[in-house]
């Protein structure tokens, strides 16, 4: 904590970090929401999948991209409002995608959106840890970040569910709708000023520099790329080659979110005990081993099966390293 954050009481601390937990929920549902509805998006525009999936891969090197170049120009802003700012944005611009008519308009519709990624996940960190005592941190970090794994427990199924029943704009605009409900919440709750140090140019390359850092940035690039790569296309692989209907499809995300949840439930309480490098190591044996038993997945229920190591590590890997 700095002179820049405000002293919090246990409530207020709570409900902050419930709001916070929230957006992230919305977040990693909208992030998530193109993979589910990756089938009717590329019938609706009349596209192949592969070009549909590109929507993913350009919003992905964007956030990429954008979340340090994003972190340099707010640096000095107060999260107070810039976390509601950002949810608002995120909410206006899932709207527009609804009206887009064309592929085109969409994808570049979508990369617009993901400024909301690129910037609400890590400043809500940033957040945290000027609000968060450093001995709590690490738990209050994993709550925050528990968003991530209730969105691929909720919203990526009945986006998914939404997207193959009423189409993908339905799903949209469920996301746009969360998006101006989180806003005015954290609008209503975050106390202010919270403002932390801002990063110098001089501090990258000293970060660039910090080798430990770097190999912890790099198994994230590897781990994470390994995992979305994957996860964009399971739904157009399921329904082609094991011939699952949209109700499957929902079913195989919920399994999916369910097992990511508890695994973050547990790390959670964990963490402090057996530290987060633990975590990771487990994590990436766990992805190994799915990747592996994938191949031999014959139908729905075998392929939630051999996902089942994946999905309970999906998300405490993600935030142990963060922590």
């Amino acid at each position: 904590m700095t002179a820049n954050a405000p002293t919090l009481d246990a409530s207020t601390l709570k409900r902050v970090l419930w709001a916070l937990m929230f957006g992230n929920i919305v977040i990693g549902t909208g992030v998530m929401v193109v993979p589910g509805t990756l089938n009717d998006i590329a019938s609706d525009l009349n596209v192949s999948i592969s070009l549909a999936g590109q929507i993913i891969s350009s919003a992905g090197i964007f956030m990429c991209l954008g979340a340090p170049v994003l972190a340099m120009v707010v640096g000095r802003w107060d999260r107070r409002w810039l976390l509601p700012a950002v949810m608002l944005w995120y909410g206006v611009t899932h709207l527009a995608c609804i009206a887009a008519q064309s592929y085109t308009e969409l994808l570049v519709l979508r990369m617009i959106a993901m400024v909301g990624p690129a910037l609400f996940t890590p400043q809500a960190a940033a957040a945290v840890s000027q609000i968060v005592p450093v001995e709590r941190r690490a738990k209050a970090m994993s709550m925050v970040f528990l968003g991530w794994s209730v969105a691929s427990v909720m919203g990526v199924p009945l986006g998914a569910w939404m997207g193959n029943h009423w189409g993908w704009r339905s799903a949209f605009a469920l996301i746009a709708a969360l998006s101006v409900l989180n806003a005015i919440w954290l609008w209503r709750v975050l106390p202010g000023p919270i403002k932390p140090p801002p990063m110098p140019l001089s501090a990258w390359g000293e970060t660039f520099r910090n080798s430990v850092l770097m190999k912890t940035v790099a198994i994230t690039l590897v781990a994470g790329s390994g995992q979305f790569v994957l996860f964009a296309y399971f739904a157009p692989y399921l329904t082609q080659l094991l011939g699952a209907s949209p109700s499957d499809l929902a079913l195989f995300y919920a399994c999916n979110g369910a097992l990511g949840f508890v695994g973050m439930v547990i790390m959670t309480r964990r963490i402090d005990k057996v530290g987060p490098a633990a975590v990771v190591t487990v994590s990436l044996w766990a992805f190994g081993f799915s990747c592996v038993a994938w191949g031999f997945a014959a139908g729905v229920v075998s392929a939630i099966v051999t996902m089942m190591a994946w999905s309970t590590v999906s998300f405490a890997w993600n935030s142990s390293q963060q922590t």
